[in-house]
């Protein structure tokens, strides 16, 4: 800037200069300066005025601008001041509020500027190269600059890119740079680059273009994200839409399940911002084939639930008005039952709950409403009952008398219907009756069911059939876009049922209403009614059943001879194949008007009048003997049908009972296979059991003859271990008698005392010859007595010490038995347990083994009658073997047969050569036809020998 200053000093100094003289001065010196700071700077001054003076600036700087593209590309400021200058000569973005004229100017001012730049296609490649630097201050000017270009003139850029190398996977880099900046702003630039061009979009698809797009999504959080998120769904739907290839590489990479936590709304009560809004609105694919090939299974119900169920702090009426919405949920409900089924068990966050069906009914029927929105609707509504005669049955089920609500609190899917089609719109009308048409398609049950209808139209008078009230309507002579849609919904309702045929001919007035509207000669407008009125009642007459006697076939067709005539039938039968609106409603089964006054025909009726006006024409040509011909040949097809059918179904049902054998089967082989390694399993148990068993039996066997010793100890003494309660006894009798000796023992000593001392006394006292001789006597007994006494006592003092030795000992041994008792006693507890415990468990594979056993011996049998056709076959084949042998013999004898042949014509040809060398030495000529016929025959020899030759190589 101080170099400006200088310049502009320069000019105060002298005569005022105008600012084309400064913008030249500044353009010599970057052009003609030797310093790179005084070409910066005067970059740098460029830029500063190319806002202000961006014409001046564009006319005379772009060149020398390109030209320091060129040569200062290592200088990455001044290159940043040149893309910077370029790219406010080019962009018409003005932050300053200019005038109209001012602004058309500018547009034109940027497009002759984008055009001169790409004049020379080179400036483009060289700022494609420009965009692979990674600094900041080169790469965002850059991207900035072809975004700019790629707005003024968008198809000559691209033109220029795409046949530029590597030229797009280098603005594919800027997906992945770290800096949001550049990032951004490279989401606009393929925006930019992608729109309304195939080929770029398959090459940016090609190039990872999901993958890093979906990611910034899930970065930025997804539809709570900003304008990033925004932006990268809007080249997203650049990628996809009407490009088949993109498509089919989107469904294929698995992203469809990526998608999934976009709808995932959640349930918090803060209110949503206009950018989520903006971005849910966004989400949903803008394709709807696209939609309904790839959302069927997985994404569908979370679609589903976030189109018709997130709550209401936005417009819920916002969301059902979105009819690309809407238009995605019915191509993903089309057809595919599971998702047919969850949409209709969706509500909707009313007061009370409504099903979402009934919500989207009150818009369609809504005469308020868009058009748009109303057409998206019916599409929803006809794509739920595609295929789908579990949702049409219910949609019928709601006019029967027995589940229509008596309260009247809730409004009915059939109820709304009734209400569109009686309504006083006449578009109405026509979308309430070709929704019930749907409703009926290709279901005899709901088109009978539908006759129970009543209808009450006024107070005080009886109620009317639905079939009785259209055919009111049409003779009232409403609109014609009404009648129309009445007559598709009597057509479908009628065809393929003769009982709602029957119903419709039991009114005498529908008959001559339909006659008198087939025979007038009205306008173009009355053509088309006239067309559906000669249908409906070709209708009436191809699937009558005759059980009406004043209206069967043939009086019916004599009628039409007579009032109208076949011919003018036919031509105004087929003023409806004619209509100029037919064919545009044949095309796709989505109704795309431009306005309501082209909702004439529905798709689905345009391929039931395709089925029918042949069939019909030809009904009407036929005599009474061809339709009773007829007749009987439908009866005989009938029969035929039923019992094809019949077969159909007990093959069906033979094939449902093959495949459930063969599943047991293979269950039954899984189990056997499961058994027999359970029985492996159990049979290596049963072993390590017995190996344990074994062991302890060993244990247990050590132990009792341990135990051995000790009885064996017990024995030596006398004593054995029962005994031992019996030899307590005996010690504790042996103890008594001790003290009973002990006892009498004390009292003699006493009696000896007491001698003792009366013979002391009687010796002092008394002379010795007073002692009588009993006395005597008496105490020579008593000392014997004492003597045999004592030694009694002795012995018992030595057998009681004896005993009680023994006694200790035995107690002694007692108590080490008693502890080797309870030891045992306790293995003995573990052991049987155990065993009993193996006992049970070998029981019940007995019982397992026996099971196997007896499919082993079916198998076994099965084997055997496998064997038994393996044994014929293998006689077979040796019934064959041997005919083998047979010709191989024979073989070898016709080449025994040759050979000998052979060796005969051997010596035949000497023999024939010796006597013509004979002749010749005797003089006789021999003629050269002899000698050619001698060399035709070596030749045919010579051939005579190929053939064994051959055969010896066979």
């Amino acid at each position: 800037m101080n170099f400006l200053r200088g310049v502009m000093g320069g000019q105060s100094a002298g005569p005022q200069h105008t600012e084309a003289e400064t913008i030249q001065k500044l353009c010599d010196r970057v052009a003609s300066s030797t310093l790179l700071d005084d070409r910066r700077n005067a970059v740098r001054a460029l830029k500063s005025l190319s806002k202000k003076y961006r014409l001046e600036v564009g006319i005379q700087a772009m060149e020398h601008l390109i030209h320091v593209l060129q040569t200062d590309r290592s200088d990455s400021e001044i290159i940043g001041y040149a893309l910077d200058t370029l790219y406010n000569i080019i962009s018409n973005d003005e932050e300053e509020e200019v005038e109209e004229n001012s602004t058309r100017q500018s547009e034109d001012l940027g497009s002759q500027f984008t055009e001169i730049f790409i004049k020379q296609q080179e400036n483009v490649t060289l700022l494609l190269s420009l965009l692979e630097e990674f600094d900041f201050h080169v790469r965002w000017p850059g991207v900035k600059l072809l975004t700019s270009l790629l707005k003024q003139l968008g198809p000559q850029v691209q033109q220029i890119i795409l046949v530029s190398p590597m030229g797009v996977s280098r603005l594919m880099d800027l997906l992945a740079d770290s800096r949001e900046v550049i990032r951004n702003d490279g989401v606009l630039l393929l925006q930019a680059l992608t729109r309304s061009n195939g080929a770029i979009q398959k090459i940016v698809a090609f190039e990872n273009a999901f993958e890093r797009l979906l990611d910034i999504i899930s970065e930025e959080g997804n539809s709570d994200g900003g304008i990033v998120v925004e932006d990268c769904l809007i080249l997203l739907q650049n990628l996809l839409k009407n490009n088949n290839s993109n498509q089919n590489f989107f469904k294929e990479g698995s992203y469809i399940q990526r998608m999934k936590p976009w709808f995932e709304v959640g349930d918090e009560n803060s209110g949503w911002s206009a950018q989520k809004v903006t971005n849910l609105h966004l989400m949903p694919p803008a394709d709807p084939p696209f939609s309904c090939s790839n959302l069927g299974s997985n994404s569908a119900p979370c679609l589903l639930s976030w189109d018709l169920c997130h709550p209401p702090r936005i417009s819920f009426t916002s969301l059902l008005t979105d009819s690309l919405t809407i238009n995605t949920v019915s191509e993903v409900i089309r057809g595919y039952q599971v998702n047919q089924d969850y949409f209709a068990s969706v509500n909707a966050p009313s007061n009370p709950p409504r099903p979402a069906i009934v919500v989207l009914l009150m818009s369609m029927v809504n005469e308020r409403q868009p058009f748009v929105l109303r057409c998206a609707v019916l599409y929803c509504f006809q794509c739920f009952l595609y295929k789908n005669q579990k949702g049409q049955g219910e949609i019928v089920s709601t006019l029967l008398p027995s589940t229509i609500d008596a309260t009247g609190n809730s409004v009915s899917a059939g109820q709304l219907l009734c209400g569109g089609l009686f309504s006083t719109d006449s578009l109405s009308n026509w979308c309430a009756a070709v929704a019930l048409a749907h409703a009926l398609q290709e279901n005899a049950t709901q088109k009978e069911q539908l006759l129970r209808v009543q209808l009450a139209t006024s107070i005080g008078n009886p109620p009317v059939s639905l079939l009785q009230q259209c055919t009111n309507i049409l003779s009232q002579g409403s609109k014609i876009q009404t009648r129309v849609g009445l007559l598709m919904l009597l057509c479908t309702w009628l065809s393929n049922c003769p009982i709602a045929v029957t119903h419709f001919l039991h009114n005498s007035a529908n008959v001559p209403f339909l006659t008198a509207q087939i025979a007038e000669n009205l306008g173009e407008e009355e053509q088309l009614v006239q067309g559906l009125c000669a249908l409906l009642l070709g209708i009436s007459i191809y699937f009558n059943d005759n059980s009406l006697e004043s209206y069967k076939k043939e009086k019916l067709k004599q009628l039409i001879e007579k009032r109208i005539g076949k011919e003018n039938f036919i031509e105004k039968l087929g003023f409806i194949s004619k209509h100029e609106l037919y064919s545009r409603a044949s095309q796709k089964p989505q109704p795309n008007f431009p306005s309501p006054e082209y909702m004439i025909f529905d798709h689905e009726f345009t391929k039931l009048v395709k089925e029918l006006e042949g069939v019909i024409t030809k009904a009407i040509y036929k005599s009474s003997e061809e339709d009773k011909k007829e007749e009987e040949v439908k009866k005989t097809l009938e029969q035929h049908d039923n019992i094809v059918t019949h077969y159909k179904n007990m093959i069906r049902e033979q094939d449902l009972q093959l495949e459930e054998l063969k599943q047991q089967v293979s269950t039954l082989k899984c189990q056997n296979e499961q058994l027999q390694t359970a029985v492996t399993q159990q049979v290596s148990q049963i072993q390590q059991h017995k190996d344990q068993y074994n062991l302890l039996k060993i244990q247990l066997g050590k132990d009792n003859q341990h135990q051995g010793s000790y009885s064996e100890g017990a024995q030596m003494n006398g004593v054995q271990p029962e005994e031992i309660g019996r030899l307590r006894e005996e010690i504790e009798e042996l103890k008594n008698n001790q003290e009973l000796l002990q006892s009498k023992l004390t009292e003699k000593d006493s009696v000896i005392e007491n001698l003792k001392s009366s013979q002391t006394s009687g010796t002092n006292e008394q002379s010795s010859a007073i002692v009588s001789a009993r006395d005597s006597e008496q105490v020579a007994e008593l000392k014997q007595e004492l003597a045999t006494l004592k030694s009694q006592l002795n012995s018992q003092s030595v057998e009681i010490t004896k005993l009680q030795t023994e006694k200790q000992e035995l107690l002694q041994k007692t108590e080490v038995f008693a502890k080797s008792v309870e030891v045992q006693g306790e293995t003995q507890t573990v052991i049987a347990t155990k065993t009993t415990d193996v006992e049970g468990r070998l029981s019940a594979l007995l019982q397992e083994t026996k099971e196997l056993k007896n499919e082993i011996k079916a198998l076994s049998e099965e084997r055997t009658a496998i064997k038994e056709q393996l044994d014929s076959s293998n006689s077979t084949i040796a019934i064959l073997q041997t005919e083998k042998d047979k010709l191989e013999l024979e073989i070898t004898d016709s080449k025994k047969e040759q050979d000998d042949l052979l060796v005969l014509l051997a010596d035949q040809d000497q023999k024939i050569l010796s006597l013509k060398n004979k002749l010749k030495d005797l003089g006789h000529p021999v003629e050269e036809e002899d000698e050619l016929e001698s060399g035709d025959q070596e030749d045919e020899d010579d051939e005579s020998e190929d053939p064994g030759k051959d055969l010896d190589h066979i």
